[in-house]
């Protein structure tokens, strides 16, 4: 695909008009100026692939909540772009055909378009993977607390849905706790990528209530499912994996629970909701990501159990070499959730 050039982006981009939340967050720049995480070797890990910040049960690139805080961003996007085509495999195409069914019977879709709601969008892999599966005319309103990587998204956004017809994006930067269901009023869909782990119990259910409210259906993809594979098996693979699941549940996060709580939340208010399997398969192919995934993977459990530092180094060098040496390979499983919640006016 021809990527669009600033200019073309911009031109597609909607003014903003009306109030937005803005948090007054400092942009990154391209080249990285966040710190980057450490890990157990002393290596660098790219921002988001390892644990950042100083205090658990902070938030990435999505505001959550007006805490009064100033917060840098602490995704790199170059581990979103790392990622990227790990994202795009995993996704659960068994989703898309209930999905289009339904957006197909919208009320008020008859010769209309698609306005979709993009939460958390990082760099905008989503609407990149989703807008040229969809027909017809769409509209993509992307929010993120990032500006730059707002920018990104916007910049590299695609221009054509699958049947030819035109995508428009337009971005906001502020807080998704605002994202009520009067805020998603004529949203057709609400989409996020790697979102809800990130996310506390009531998070969630405020999210499922907005949905609800709005009367549109939820595509929430890629969340972590607290298991991982990797080969040859090691006895300390369960030990790195339950420390791992620990430092995600932090701060009353759910970690590995969230697509639970989320299926929960959803089917309370009355909506449909299927999940399907999305796991990562890295292979030699994926040396580069793996590389940092295991990074952060490791660095994340020794910050939650310190003890673990001495062994863990020596297990992450041997999983290293294996890696650089083309022997490893790694499922990361998560979970491809979509809830199919009631159109408001009674429509099918």
């Amino acid at each position: 695909m021809t990527r669009p050039t600033t200019t073309q982006a911009a031109a597609a981009i909607p003014a903003q008009s009306g109030p937005r939340d803005v948090t007054g967050a400092a942009p990154a720049t391209p080249g990285g100026d966040m710190a980057p995480s450490g890990s157990t070797d002393g290596a660098s890990v790219i921002p988001g692939a390892g644990p950042a910040g100083p205090r658990p049960g902070k938030r990435a690139t999505v505001r959550l909540r007006d805490t009064g805080e100033e917060e840098p961003p602490r995704y790199a996007p170059e581990w979103l772009q790392l990622r990227e085509p790990a994202d795009a495999a995993a996704r659960s195409y068994d989703l898309l055909d209930p999905l289009r069914i339904r957006l197909a019977n919208l009320p008020g879709r008859a010769g209309g378009g698609l306005v979709v709601h993009d939460i958390g969008c990082g760099t905008g892999s989503m609407g990149r993977w989703l807008a040229p599966r969809l027909d017809g005319t769409q509209h993509w309103v992307l929010h993120d607390r990032d500006p730059y990587l707002l920018h990104f998204a916007a910049v590299a956004s695609p221009r054509s849905a699958a049947d030819g017809s035109h995508v428009t994006v337009e971005t906001r930067r502020g807080d998704v706790a605002r994202l009520t269901s009067d805020a998603l009023a004529g949203a057709s869909l609400v989409t996020a990528s790697a979102l809800l782990d990130v996310l506390t119990r009531e998070e969630v259910g405020a999210l499922a209530a907005a949905c609800a409210g709005a009367g549109c259906p939820a595509l929430l993809t890629l969340s972590v499912a607290g298991r991982v594979e990797l080969t040859e098996p090691h006895p300390l693979d369960t030990e790195i994996t339950e420390a791992f699941n620990a430092h995600q549940r932090r701060g009353g996060l759910l970690g590995p629970d969230a697509v639970t709580a989320a299926a929960e939340a959803f089917t309370e208010h009355g909506a449909t909701v299927r999940l399907n399997p999305s796991p990562w398969r890295l292979g030699p192919e994926d040396a580069a990501l793996t590389e940092q995934w295991l990074r952060g993977w490791v660095g994340a459990a020794v910050e939650e159990r310190p003890e673990l530092a001495e062994r863990a180094t020596a297990y992450l060098a041997e999983r290293l070499d294996a890696c650089a040496a083309g022997k490893l390979r790694v499922v990361v499983h998560h979970t491809d959730l979509l809830a199919l919640c009631r159109p408001v006016d009674g429509g099918a």
